[in-house]
């Protein structure tokens, strides 16, 4: 007998799919590590770590994105912290694959997604949301960064800085706390990158009866990824200013030991420019 198909997750009312980004500034940075050292996040969830090269992956990114409501606009800055996983149940569909195969987009079952275990957001709709829609484990922050920009002195190096923050009482607003987190620095400088179609991503959740939900997060471009090449030491550091807090005690215990294997990037594509004034004539 066939099995009923499920309907699709219900939507929490004030709230509508999908989310449209006007614009998206990404970069993410991947680890290997031991299979063991990520289970215990797994468990219960079902699902399995995606190996690569035998090892399981562990990635966290920033985002910068834009969004135009009804009501206005609307800017959010977050960081995710994944572990690269898939339903077990879906285990004989999945390719075996290196991570420079994986990287380069080569798994289009798109099996392959991000669990998430720690988001820091500093927009408090983008909190709701999170957690209303896919039980996302959002948390408030705030952060000072450092990026690429065609507004400035040519630069390939990010930098990120996640400081600790909370909600008003109201839920509407966040209070930012002078207190660091973690942060990081990318410096792609002389780095030839390679156009990547590892999009759309798979993003993995629960619902409130822990049911195991997977969200398609589609970008319309490629995506850039910058192949390390045990040159990780050198181009990326990771420092954890507060180990006692979730995400820091999470990123010591996940990433110990280890350098980054690859980044990857998005940057939106320029719309409009306005470009420089000149005089002009105002007498024949």
């Amino acid at each position: 007998m066939n099995e009923i198909a499920p309907p699709l997750p219900p939507l929490p009312e004030g709230f509508r799919l999908p989310f449209y980004y006007g614009a998206l500034h990404n970069v993410g940075v991947d680890y290997l590590v031991p299979p063991e050292r990520v289970n215990g996040h797994l468990a219960g969830t079902g699902l399995s770590a995606g190996l690569l090269d035998g090892k399981a992956c562990v990635s966290f990114n920033y985002q910068l994105y834009f969004a135009q409501f009804d009501f206005g606009p609307s800017v959010t800055q977050e960081i995710e912290l994944n572990i690269i996983a898939f339903p077990t149940a879906s285990s004989s569909l999945l390719p075996d694959l290196t991570y420079s195969q994986f990287a380069q987009g080569e798994d289009q079952t798109k099996l392959r997604g991000n669990w998430r275990i720690q988001v820091a957001c500093d927009a408090p709709i983008a909190i709701r949301a999170g957690k209303m829609l896919f039980n996302e484990p959002k948390f408030p922050a705030w952060f000072k960064t450092t990026m690429p920009s065609p507004n400035a002195d040519p630069d390939a190096v990010w930098k990120v800085e996640c400081l600790d923050a909370s909600l008003t009482p109201d839920g509407n607003d966040i209070i930012k706390h002078d207190k660091p987190l973690f942060s990081f620095r990318v410096d792609l400088a002389g780095l030839l990158p390679a156009p990547v179609s590892i999009a759309p991503f798979t993003e993995y959740g629960t619902d409130p009866k822990q049911r195991t939900l997977a969200a398609p997060l589609n970008v319309y471009q490629a995506y850039q990824h910058y192949a390390l090449d045990g040159r990780g030491r050198e181009r990326v550091s990771l420092t954890v200013e507060d180990p006692r807090s979730g995400i820091g005690a999470d990123l010591l215990a996940l990433t110990k030991d280890v350098h980054p294997v690859g980044v990857w990037s998005y940057q939106s594509p320029i719309v409009a420019a306005q470009n420089r004034p000149y005089y002009t004539a105002t007498k024949p």
